[in-house]
């Protein structure tokens, strides 16, 4: 079941990138709590920790905790942000035009 939640998950991801925006915003359409999610579950706790360097993804995390303390801090989500756009929509279009290449060739 796990399994099948991952596949639909990274189909949607693909999906998601490899058409055309019509916001110039890459982040236009995805919630903090999806990019939270996202990068939880690429890194884990300790590893959004290491590389965003706040106490949500430090001490006793939670997504909860986390989401609330992202609202109310702009400078926090910003990082959130960054990383998200730097680690998974990155990598996500990397793998959707490799994808479109498989497909082409």
């Amino acid at each position: 079941m796990q399994l099948l939640c991952l596949v639909i998950l990274k189909i949607n991801i693909l999906m998601s990138t490899s058409s055309p925006s019509k916001s110039p915003d890459p982040l236009h359409g995805i919630t903090l709590e999806r990019m939270v999610k996202e990068l939880q579950y690429k890194f884990g706790w300790e590893g959004l920790g290491y590389h965003i360097r706040i106490n949500c993804f430090l001490k006793n995390p939670s997504l909860k905790s986390s989401l609330k303390f992202l609202r109310k801090t702009p400078w926090a989500r910003e990082k959130v942000e960054k990383l998200y756009l730097d680690r998974i929509v990155s990598e996500n279009e990397h793998n959707a035009s490799k994808l479109n290449e498989d497909i082409n060739n």
